[in-house]
């Protein structure tokens, strides 16, 4: 049987994940979490950061999956965002990592973001798990020093490493933008994205938790770099179409040039949200397929369509 450790059980990714080990065979299960009630199976270690003793979480244990981390937030207002980034993203990541070796560990998959390689990709041209990183902001520089730290230290020890990257994440109780968007469609508000035509790579919660097992054990993940992925490119008004369809509803789009959208969001100091809706970010996955004989479980109609179907 192996023994996992999984952090961010209470996350959006982790509280999935979790579902699934649970229900699986083979596995013991161990959650840390920053607070809750004790038990065998449940180790409340406070707040994640360079100084966290994660010791009893760890005993047994054969691999640590870390899950949690300081989010992504599009308007921080803390002083300095990347050194708050650096002390639970780096830091408390590397403390768990070094205490993970000294409990003998033998494998710690850690969940990164596509943020490492950059924020848009030119259409055709997606990001690919061995290119250069090239992170534009705090959170994709924390993530980015978390790696880094991470391949050293399994270079310098037995334990192996495995790093998953993804792109936004969807699913039943996603929050955020996505969220947002749904609500939109939901009220029936017209929406002037009916002419975009970039080219957007997302990961169904269905894909990336099935991914994330897939590394848990699997011999050729040790020491590797994985893009996350559903392995279909869709425009924005595709994927605002298909939330419509999944949910019964029509989207009411009108179809505004994409030069003229984004025109008025530079002048409304909007570019980065502009960017999101307008601009292209893919990932190639076939690394992740080929290397690990995996293919995702779910296409992007059956993830949307998933959203849903656990909500009603």
């Amino acid at each position: 049987m192996t023994k996992i450790m999984l952090t961010g059980a209470n996350g959006f990714v982790g509280s999935a994940l979790k579902a699934e080990l649970v229900s699986g065979s083979g596995i013991h299960l161990v959650t840390a979490v920053r607070r809750g009630r004790k038990s065998p199976d449940c180790v409340a270690v406070g707040n994640i950061d360079g100084g966290t003793d994660f010791s009893e979480a760890l005993a047994g244990v054969d691999v640590v999956i870390h899950a949690a981390a300081r989010a992504h937030i599009m308007r921080d207002e803390v002083d300095d965002p990347l050194a708050e980034y650096r002390k639970v993203n780096v830091e408390g990541t590397l403390n768990l990592a070094r205490q993970a070796v000294s409990a003998g560990v033998r494998r710690f998959v850690f969940l990164s973001s596509i943020k490492v390689n950059g924020e848009a990709t030119a259409p055709g041209n997606p990001f690919h798990a061995d290119d250069v990183p090239s992170p534009e902001d705090a959170y994709g520089i924390s993530k980015l020093e978390a790696e880094q730290g991470l391949i050293l230290l399994a270079a310098e020890t037995d334990m192996e490493m495995v790093i998953i990257r993804s792109p936004l994440v969807y699913g039943p109780g996603v929050k955020g933008n996505f969220a947002s968007m749904i609500k939109l469609i939901e009220r029936g508000v017209p929406l002037p994205l009916g002419a975009i035509y970039n080219k957007r790579s997302l990961v169904g919660i269905g894909n990336l938790v099935d991914l994330i097992i897939r590394c848990i054990n699997y011999p050729a993940a040790a020491n590797q770099v994985f893009l996350a992925g559903d392995g279909e490119d869709i425009s924005t008004t595709e994927l605002l179409r298909g939330v419509g369809r999944a949910m019964g509803k029509p989207a009411r789009l009108i179809p505004v040039p994409a030069g003229l959208l984004q025109l008025g969001a530079t002048l409304l100091g909007r570019k980065a949200m502009a960017q999101r809706l307008l601009g292209s970010l893919q990932v190639d996955i076939s690394k992740t397929c080929e290397l690990l004989d995996w293919k995702p479980p779910y296409t992007v109609e059956e993830g949307l369509r998933r959203c849903f179907e656990r909500s009603n």
